[in-house]
Formats: structure tokens, C-alpha cells, sequence
């Protein structure tokens, strides 16, 4: 098992695999898939807190594939990754969740998608207001923290 801050090569090249099988490119949108090598580093540099359970979904998948998952043919990648989802529990979810945040803050993606390139903040997005009544029964149990000095 790696460290808590890495992968091992194999890890490294499995997450490539998966991710462009999560998201393949798109000629008709212009898009990269996530394996592209730009979405890859950004993953890698932003696992954080997730990398034991990333690094144990890709180990769960070496197994399921019996070696390197890029050595299998597609069908036999799709069949395993298919295992990997219905049985790999919070690190498979963890992977996906991994893969797809890092792909849809690629600046080529959000173009494609037409929105700006920009952090939410500090401009913010307008929300419809909604019913702030029902926040009600929170405001009625009172603070439960302590309050800063």
C-alpha cells in the first residue's frame, strides 16, 4: 500500500485507465476524457484525504483484472470495472467521485459547457430564493457552540 500522499505506478497508470473509461474524450463536444494527462496531474495533486481509499479501489481492480487493468481487452476492462462498481463500495464511489471532479474543473470542459472561467466566489452565483422557513426548527434549538470571544 503506498503512503498516504501517493500512488505506485500501477495505481497510477490503472487511474488512467479507469478515468478515461468513466469519461472518454468526445470528438463532437471537444472535449478530453479523463485520462487526459492534464486532468491526470490535477487528480494526483488533489488526492489528499482520499488516496487510501482511491488507492483501494485500484487495488481492488488489479485484483478483480488480475494484473494491470490497461493489458486487458475492452471487454474484458468494461467487465471488471462493472464488478469494481456493483461491489467496491465507498473507495470505488471515492474513485468516481475523484475522476469526475477533477474532469468537469478542466478549463476545456467547463468551455465546452458553456460557463465562464472562474472560481464560484468571491462573485457567487445567483440562487432562486427559496422557503427560509424551513430553517425554522434549526433557529429554534438556539446555539449549541460555543461563541467566539
Amino acid at each position: 500500500m503506498p503512503d498516504q500522499l501517493s500512488l505506485t505506478p500501477r495505481q497510477r497508470e490503472d487511474l488512467r485507465t479507469v478515468a478515461g473509461m468513466i469519461v472518454p474524450a468526445s470528438d463532437e463536444y471537444k472535449v478530453p476524457g479523463a485520462d487526459d494527462a492534464a486532468i491526470q496531474a490535477d487528480i494526483l495533486a488533489t488526492l489528499g484525504r482520499d488516496t487510501k481509499l482511491v488507492a483501494a479501489a485500484l487495488d481492488h481492480l488489479a485484483d478483480l483484472a488480475g494484473g494491470p487493468l490497461a493489458e486487458l481487452d475492452a471487454d474484458r476492462r468494461d467487465a471488471v470495472a462493472l464488478v469494481l462498481r456493483k461491489h467496491g463500495g465507498v473507495a470505488a464511489a471515492t474513485l468516481v467521485r475523484v475522476v469526475l471532479q477533477c474532469y468537469y474543473r478542466d478549463d476545456r470542459v467547463l468551455r465546452s459547457l458553456g460557463l465562464e472561467l472562474r472560481a464560484p466566489f468571491p462573485r457567487g452565483h445567483v440562487l432562486p430564493d427559496g422557503d427560509w422557513s424551513l430553517l425554522d426548527p434549526v433557529k429554534a434549538r438556539g446555539g449549541t457552540l460555543r461563541r467566539a470571544p
